[in-house]
Formats: C-alpha cells, structure tokens, sequence
C-alpha cells in the first residue's frame, strides 16, 4: 500500500544489508528515505536537512554501532527542539539497552531479524504519536488560557469529568446554568475536546437577534430576499459546517424559528431565506439555557419535541456560590490573564481581599467575579491587591449582591442623586426579572422593552442570570 505523503525517515544502522533493505521496504511504502552509516554521520545529516527547513519523521537507528552509537544518538536528538520519534533497532543480546533507551525516551525498539510487517506498523505508530502529542499540546494551550475550566471543588471535578466523556461523542448537549457560570466555557470545552476540534465552533446569542432576523441569521439569505437584503448571506448553520453550532440563550428563540431549528437538525440541511435549494450541513449542537425549558414547553413557548432534540445529554453548570472554595483559584486565574495581555507579572490577592470576597453572594457568578478582580487591579499599587481596593469596587455602584451590610440597596441611602437613579433602576430590573422567573423575553414584552434594550441593562447592573 502506498503512503499518500512523502514523509522522510532516517535509517542509522552500520550494517549495509540492513541500510538497504530498510531503504528498499520504505521507498516502496511511500516514504523518502534517508539513510546515515552510524551517529555522527546521522547528526550531520539532521542538521543539513534543517537548515532547508526539514525534519524526518522518525529515525530508525541500531543500537550498537562504532564511534557514537544509537543510545547516544538519542539523547543528541531529544536534545533538540521539537525532535522525532526515535525507534531503537537491536540485536537479541542489546534488547536490555533498547529497553533502557525507551526510558530515555525512544519511542519503541525493533529486534532483529527485522519483520517488515512490524517494521510498518512501529513506523505508523511513532509518526501517530507524535501527532497526538502536537494535537494535546495545542489543545492544552488552548483550554489554559480563556476556556479553562477553573477549580477543584468537587462540583467542578465532576463536571469535568462529565465534559471529558461527553466530547468525544457527536450527541446534542443542553448546558443549563446561570448566566455567568460558564455555559460558554463547558461548550468550548466540549468543542475543543472532541473529534471536530479542527472545524468552526460558531456562537449564536438566541436572544440578541430580533425575531425578524433570526431565520436570515441561522439560515441564510440570497440578495433581494426581504428588503435589507443586498447581498447574499451565508447563516451560521453553513458557517459550522465541520464543527460545532453553539445556541446561546436557546430558551428566548421564537416558536417560528424553533420549528425550522428541529427540520434542519433532523434533516441536515437548511435552506436560505429566498431559496428553493437545500443545502448540506455536518454540524453538532451544543445549545445553553438559563430558563427552565421543562417549564417554558408546559407554558407553549418552546416545543417539546425541540426540547427532546437538543437534551440528548444534559449538563448542569454550577453557579459559584455552590462552589465558592474556587473562588482563589478563580482570581488566579484572572490575574493570570491580565497579566499576561498586559506583560507585566501577576498580582495576587491579599487573605483580607479574599476574605471580602467571600462574603459576596455574586448572583452575576463567574462573570462577575472577573469584573470585579479586574477592577480592584486597576486601584493596586503593589504586588498585592489588598482589602481596600476589592472595597472600592464593591462600594462603587449599586449592590446587586455584592455588598453584605443591611440596607445597602435602599436607594434612599444613596449619597448623591446619580447613586439614587443607579440603585433605583436596579432594582426595578432585578426584581421585573424574578417576577417573570428570569424569562429575558417575557420581561421585555411586559415592560414594553426591546429585548436588546433590556439585555444592556442588565449587563450593565450584572443581572444576567
């Protein structure tokens, strides 16, 4: 069978029958070989090829040779950046020293005589396990910045745990959570974890596109379609196709709009708005809510059979006053990526700091706790943040669950009229919303409110839930 590329590997055997023979084998497979007569000769020609930017995908090498023999030419190698898998080739006398090379990492030995079956296979699983390892590398650096799933509390352990298993199927996930838990997070976590890593992962805010435009912006549209439309528009179905669709907020999506979702996720296909043409999408859902969805189809205002659709696998985030012994973990970890987009060294917060933090009931969870870390950093004057400047933002606007002392939501115990306007307008939100049991939807329509309107309030007193 012939490889589709021409990955080079480097034979380093000081017996010419082998050279050759391993030469003829490699060749015929597909791969460009190259071939060195002991370690030094080896060494030499690693280095011409990368200086034109080349590298072998795995050396084969004898173990015993004259002058610098295989086990020393694998520790030259490891030296190096980025460097190849090593397969230790030895006699049945040496298959003690191939073993103790495989502990100084060579990536697996060859006994001689050499069977070509074996020799393919080895070949094929040094070159796949390198892959991976670049593949998790990346991965990692991806989920340790931004995407982490922050702390150790038993809540998070498990919801790790559940993510990790989850990933690697392609079954429809409903993150349910409040706002500011992390929903976004677990979906990423979810994406980046699992077999379509390498595709899109597009976002879709259910609840910040107005009903009119929620199909065009899902599906699609061709030019002069509706008016607006002078252009053709490709919809975030098509735009994920490969990876995954996430559906932010999928509790405040129009009934309309819900029956097309459920045709296009049982068909695999959707159709742009102004178009009799249907087109293929290979995409995974991930949708997140902080409605009770259960509740809101027995009310008719999300259909039961999307529901069923879209809670193949259900994952519940947990707000951050169940798992507040995270909360230093969390501050870490901001601090971290402050610092790190700012080039300076990490603050860290004071026992004090963390203390007052810990009082705070955070209904804006994990979101809010940024915020407010953010903030305090901004009033630091050392390396630590301290008690005060932790105060100071907590102290700074309205409350909303921030503060602990009694009768600091009293608008009337505001010091000047701005500070009564501002705690005013936040209670009247806050308590609209859990009149209407946190339905962003329903609350605007009842307070006569765009529902875009209303999502700017409430992220600028942290009410989003």
């Amino acid at each position: 069978m012939q490889s589709d590329t021409r990955t080079a590997i480097l034979v380093v055997d000081d017996d010419g029958d082998i050279r050759t023979a391993l030469e003829m084998l490699l060749s015929y497979e597909g791969y460009e070989v190259w071939t060195a007569r002991g370690g030094e000769e080896a060494l030499a020609r690693l280095a011409r090829e990368a200086e034109q930017g080349r590298a072998p995908g795995v050396v084969l090498t004898d173990v015993k040779m004259p002058g610098l023999d295989g086990v020393e030419l694998l520790g030259a190698i490891r030296e190096g950046d980025d460097p190849p898998p090593v397969v230790m080739i030895s006699g049945h006398a040496d298959v003690a020293t191939a073993v103790d090379a495989m502990q100084r990492g060579a990536a697996n030995f060859l006994e001689k005589p050499l069977e070509e079956n074996r020799v393919l296979v080895t070949i094929r699983a040094a070159m796949r396990e390198r892959e991976l390892t670049a593949e998790n590398a990346v991965l990692r650096k991806q989920l340790g910045g931004r995407w982490e799933l922050v702390g150790e509390s038993a809540a998070m352990r498990a919801l790790r745990d559940e993510v990790a298993q989850v990933a690697a199927s392609e079954a429809a996930v409903l993150i349910t959570g409040e706002n500011g838990s992390g929903k976004e997070v677990v979906a990423r976590n979810l994406h980046l974890m699992g077999p379509r890593r390498g595709g899109p992962f597009v976002t879709v805010n259910c609840a910040a596109i107005p009903d009119e435009l929620i199909e065009s912006e899902l599906f699609g549209h061709e030019k002069g379609s509706f008016t607006g439309a002078v252009d053709r528009r490709v919809g975030h179905f098509e735009a994920a196709d490969g990876g995954t669709l996430f559906l932010d907020e999928i509790g405040d999506m129009p009934l309309a709009a819900q029956a097309k979702v459920l045709r296009a996720l049982e068909t695999h296909e959707v159709m742009r708005v102004g178009d009799s043409r249907t087109i293929a999408v290979d995409i995974r859902v991930i949708a997140a809510t902080n409605a009770d969805l259960a509740a809101a189809v027995e009310e008719k205002r999300f259909r039961l059979d999307l529901f069923y659709r879209l809670n193949v696998v259900p994952l519940r985030v947990p707000p951050l006053r169940e798992r507040i012994e995270d909360l230093p973990a969390l501050a870490t970890h901001f601090l971290e990526g402050m610092a790190e987009r700012t080039g300076r060294r990490p603050r860290s917060l004071s026992g004090e700091a963390l203390a007052r933090l810990a009082k705070c009931a955070f209904p804006g969870n994990v979101r809010q706790l940024r915020n407010v870390i953010e903030g305090a950093d901004v009033y630091a004057d050392g390396p630590e943040i301290e008690a005060d400047a932790v105060e100071r933002i907590l102290s700074g606007g309205p409350s909303l669950g921030l503060r602990v002392g009694p009768g600091d939501e009293d608008p009337f115990r505001a010091p000047t009229f701005e500070e009564f306007k501002e705690r005013s307008e936040a209670l009247f939100f806050r308590r609209k919303l859990d009149e209407y049991e946190g339905n962003v939807k329903r609350t605007a329509e009842e307070l006569g409110m765009q529902r875009s309107h209303l999502y700017k309030k409430l992220d600028r007193y942290d009410l989003r839930r």
